[in-house]
């Protein structure tokens, strides 16, 4: 019986290139996630867009003399193209800036206030003299008054994870004048009343603490336990979604109000460019849907306490009946570090996604960063290791079983798939071994565990490695045709069935092997940039067309005699010196791409 899952997926701040520590906390994960479930015939819609209106879009501008619409738009086009390029399959990657999104968060925000969930009070911020205003949390660095870390940001301790109130910083500074003495002043804002929500939380947080990872119930469970409060949803900003009220044209609605509000608005969004509006319905009021949130653990307490509360709180707005559904999971991933350090945009210590993508291809990232993928601890990005794994397991076992076996079956064997009489007992065994990977590997996919799946996937490629070296049809074919096209017409069935398995990792290898194999049509969807018009107007968006796609989390049998077409190398060998090459350009300077001015 088909499940119908939604995969909402961590907003990006379009103020800069994707790296891979965004591919491995959450874009990669849910991609794969979204990829297997299609496969199962599950009914999948899969959004996430670019946050544009965050205070690190405004801080980049002013860094790059230029308007904040001129630098969301321009990485939010990058992001289109990175993602399209590594096949990140959404059904829809908007961005918050659409006229739906405004509407929609605007719509929340009316009704949370008439509901009694927001209050009006006045707030001190910090306050600079020289621009005469008051500063967005993310121009204010400071020591942490939590761990003591240096450089702190006036919202979050990337050290320690905390939340910050800025104004409690010691010896707070200006991101654009270091030197100049911040004032506290008084500013009126409204405020979202969490304390409403504690108990309906708690009870949230209890069902599904079997399933949920235990850093997320833990870091949610200590949230809440430090007392929930009024937290501000409006701020003295002049670039974001106004606030929908008569008096307030000077204030905006605060990003980590609204930004999380788009897994929602995408829906409705996805739902209108499709022509049925009411389509997202099936995710959000459907108890049997399952709504999974792809996050970085920097991100756990806004999407299991604050999102759901939210939730809680508008629960009714578009829908009479049922309630509105809450996440069923929030597999956040830990951190990613590079070489053996945290990323650093500001030093440059970061792995570009763009740039990898133009040297090595999109499969050889992919599947590195899921074998390092930081489930349950951080994890590396390490330039040996991205060598090894390409080099000793991508391209040494599966892409040489894949190459090797469908070149000596095109080339012995007429360009046809042989036709076996009977087949012999080991031969039987491992194929039954790898059909039985679907449930197996399935069942770890189906509990996020992605890297013990393609773990699992890599050993029956292992073991068919090792098959195929006591049968050595190249070996038999002379004195024994018949037994090496048994063992030949085997080993091609077994590739067939670990190239689905490993198809939610690698989509685009695993459509080349389908099409060497002799099938036609499409395993996955294509993976498009379309424009959408609005009425004032238009955006640019990924879609997913999954109209043309035809594979199955099936094991399937190979039909004998069918025509293959003649192989190519799967994979590039990595040469040695890329290590080196690619470590010199850690913490180098790189070229900032020009900004059109808009």
């Amino acid at each position: 019986m088909s499940k119908t899952i939604h995969v909402s997926v961590a907003w990006p701040y379009a103020n800069g290139d994707l790296h891979v520590g965004h591919m491995a906390g959450a874009y990669l994960p849910a991609d794969i996630f979204a990829r297997y479930h299609r496969l199962k015939g599950n009914r999948v819609l899969m959004v996430s867009g670019s946050d544009s209106h965050g205070t690190p879009i405004s801080v980049e501008a002013d860094k790059r003399g230029v308007s904040p619409r001129s630098i969301f738009e321009h990485y939010h086009e990058r992001f289109l193209l990175t993602q399209q390029k590594i096949g990140i399959s959404y059904d829809l990657f908007t961005h918050t800036d659409t006229e739906n999104h405004h509407r929609v968060a605007q719509d929340i925000f009316t009704l949370l206030l008439e509901r009694g969930h927001l209050y009006k009070e006045s707030q001190q911020l910090l306050y600079s003299q020289i621009e005469r205003r008051f500063l967005p949390d993310r121009y204010v660095e400071g020591e942490c008054y939590v761990c003591h870390y240096p450089d702190a940001r006036g919202d979050q301790c990337d050290n320690c994870g905390s939340l910050l109130d800025a104004t409690k910083l010691i010896n707070p500074r200006s991101k654009n004048n270091p030197l100049e003495r911040l004032v506290v002043r008084e500013t009126e804002h409204y405020f979202l009343d969490l304390s409403h929500f504690t108990d309906a939380l708690l009870t949230y947080l209890d069902a599904h603490e079997s399933h949920w990872r235990p850093n997320v119930q833990r870091f949610s469970r200590n949230f809440i336990a430090e007392g929930l409060r009024g937290r501000p949803i409006t701020r003295d900003i002049d670039w974001g979604i106004p606030v929908p009220l008569p008096g307030w044209d000077e204030k905006r609605l605060y990003v980590w109000f609204e930004a999380v509000m788009g897994y929602f608005t995408a829906s409705i969004e996805w739902a209108a460019n499709s022509g049925q509006p009411d389509a997202w319905k099936e995710w959000w009021y459907n108890p049997e849907a399952a709504i999974y949130n792809f996050i970085g653990k920097d991100n756990i307490p806004f999407h299991t306490v604050i999102w759901p509360a939210e939730l809680m709180g508008i629960d009714g707005i578009y829908h009479n009946s049922q309630g509105l559904n809450l996440p069923y999971d929030v597999p956040a991933n830990e951190f990613m570090n590079i070489e053996g350090k945290q990323f650093s945009k500001s030093r440059n210590w970061a792995i570009w996604v763009p740039d990898v993508l133009d040297r090595y291809q999109p499969d050889a990232v992919r599947y590195y960063i899921a074998m390092t993928f930081p489930e349950t601890h951080d994890s590396d990005y390490a330039w040996d290791g991205f060598l090894n794994r390409v080099n000793g397991e991508l391209l040494a076992a599966w892409g040489n079983l894949v190459n090797r076996m469908t070149s000596f079956a095109y080339k012995r064997f007429e360009g046809k798939v042989p036709t076996p009489d009977a087949l012999a007992p080991e031969d039987e065994r491992i194929i039954a071994q790898v059909e039985a990977g679907f449930a197996e590997v399935g069942a770890l996919l189906e509990q996020v565990r992605l890297r013990d799946a393609l773990q699992t996937a890599m050993g029956l490629v292992r073991d068919s490695n090792a098959y195929l070296d006591t049968r050595k049809p190249w070996a038999t074919i002379k004195e024994d045709p018949a037994d090496a096209a048994r063992s030949v017409y085997a080993i091609l069935r077994v590739i067939d069935n670990l190239n689905l398995l490993l198809a939610p990792f690698l989509p685009f290898s695993a459509q080349k092997v389908h099409e060497y194999l002799g099938y036609d049509g499409q395993i996955f969807g294509d993976l498009e940039i379309r424009s959408f018009q609005e009425s004032e107007r238009s955006h640019r968006a990924l879609v997913y067309d999954g109209s043309k796609a035809i594979g199955k989390w099936e094991a399937r049998v190979l039909p004998p005699g069918q025509a293959l077409r003649e192989p190519q190398a799967l994979y590039v060998k990595l040469e040695p010196e890329v290590v080196d090459a690619e470590r010199s350009l850690l913490g180098a300077q790189r070229d900032e791409h020009p900004i059109v001015v808009k």
